[in-house]
């Protein structure tokens, strides 16, 4: 009977295996991560609710009169709307960390089956080795009857048989584990996505606290002297501007249009996320979209009494509200960063364009993000599509929230220092993107 009691003990080796094997207590912690990730997913839906009345109210006071009392009251909706955003990511953070323990938990699970799967398959081979190296008479002697025979040969086939259909299920079982795997890896990407957006939040809910009391200080919450402050910032703005006109008309450059994309080709998606677009207060309808357009490019209204030497506006800008997610128009590398409103954490008389980006494309085009209150890059990160690069502000000569938008042909834009260009010889030590006028293209012909 040894051959017959082999048998039998191979079979239920190998068959227990593949009993699904998870104790009560995992059992119950895996119900109670999912209930956690279900009650995450209606805290999200909710803090979704307080963000879009946020928005609403942001494009209530964004159409308004510019004013001391419009613009608190725009900053104190921007710290609410920012505080709920935090909210929401700490959320999202959490729900991926439950989603990555509820993988690894499905992973260690597949590696356990996929090893005692391994251990029944080896007892098998083992226990065939022994069989097949028996004689027929051996085999006749261990038996009593020719039937005992028979009987371990139809136990030897049904095992055979349960093998093959259990070597099947571990094939399954290691593409379960692949694909467990791969999903929390992503889930990983997208938690450490998530951690920085959420370092950007809090840096911009900390330059709207702070641009709220440097305005209190300033102005004394009186009206008048808030208007004088705009007046003066509005003439540093165009006295600037004229400053970097004049020296980029010294800038020798032709385009070659065969170096950047053709007009109309969309090599270049909107820097806002898609919902915002439809949502932002002075929207107007650009190629189908819904635009929170305050300037266009080129010869505008404001170009025209002066500015930028008459030559137009180098860029479009965005009417949006502090701490509006600013995202790459398209893959690339970050060129450069600067932030022209400070040195070494004090506060400067330079402004420009206050923070920025400047990232460089591989089709030839360059694209600046100016006026942010924060940056989450940094000079020489490789970014996606779609990559989240700051948020917007109101720093630099900027006399409201909103995000200027330039797009440089590369191969004329470069990188220079501010005192190049001012003639306030204190801020030589900041950086700005200068280019030739020709470098400057419309950023509608590629959005």
């Amino acid at each position: 009977m040894r051959v017959s009691f082999l048998m039998v003990s191979i079979f239920f080796a190998v068959g227990a295996v593949f009993v699904w094997h998870t104790p009560w207590v995992q059992a119950e912690t895996a119900a109670e991560l999912r209930a956690k990730i279900t009650a995450s997913k209606t805290a999200l839906a909710e803090i979704e609710k307080e963000i879009a009345k946020f928005q609403l109210e942001l494009q209530q006071v964004g159409a308004e009169k510019q004013t001391l009392q419009s613009a608190i009251r725009e900053l104190d909706l921007s710290r609410g709307k920012l505080q709920a955003e935090i909210r929401e990511t700490q959320e999202k953070i959490d729900a991926t960390d439950m989603e990555i323990a509820e993988l690894q938990s499905k992973i260690l699970t597949t590696e356990e089956h996929i090893e005692r799967s391994k251990e029944a398959i080896a007892l098998y081979l083992q226990g065939l080795d022994e069989l097949e190296g028996e004689s027929m008479l051996e085999i006749l002697f261990t038996h009593e009857t020719l039937a005992d025979v028979w009987n371990a040969a139809e136990e030897y086939l049904l095992v055979s048989e349960s093998l093959a259909s259990r070597v099947q299920e571990l094939k399954g079982l290691h593409k379960t584990h692949e694909v467990a795997k791969t999903e929390s890896e992503e889930k990983r990407e997208a938690l450490a996505a998530f951690e920085d957006e959420l370092s950007g939040e809090r840096s911009a809910l900390d330059t709207t606290r702070a641009e709220k009391d440097h305005l209190l200080d300033k102005t004394q919450n009186e009206e008048a002297q808030y208007q004088r402050l705009l007046a003066e910032k509005r003439a540093a703005r165009e006295a600037f501007e004229k400053e970097l006109a004049d020296f980029e008309s010294q800038l020798s450059f032709v385009l070659n249009p065969n170096t950047i994309p053709a007009v109309g080709t969309g090599a270049l998606r909107f820097p806002l996320e898609t919902a915002f677009m439809t949502q932002c207060a002075s929207r107007v309808s650009v190629f189908g979209n819904d635009l929170c357009l305050t300037q266009y490019f080129g010869n505008t209204a404001f170009a025209q009494s002066g500015a930028y030497n008459g030559s137009g506006h180098n860029g479009i800008d965005f009417g949006i509200p502090t701490g509006t997610k600013i995202l790459s128009s398209l893959g690339g590398t970050v060129v450069e960063t600067g932030d022209t409103d400070y040195h070494n954490g004090v506060r400067t008389a330079c402004q420009s364009y206050g923070k920025w980006v400047l990232v460089q494309h591989s089709n030839g085009l360059s694209t600046l993000y100016a006026h942010l209150s924060s940056i989450v890059v940094s000079p020489g990160q490789k970014v996606e599509t779609g990559q989240l690069l700051g948020y917007s502000g109101n720093t630099g000569y900027s006399t409201g929230p909103h995000l200027h938008f330039t797009v440089f042909a590369t191969e004329g834009v470069n990188v220079v220092l501010l005192g190049d260009v001012k003639a306030v010889t204190s801020c030589g030590h900041e950086r700005i993107p200068v280019a030739g006028y020709e470098a400057y293209l419309n950023p509608l012909d590629y959005l």
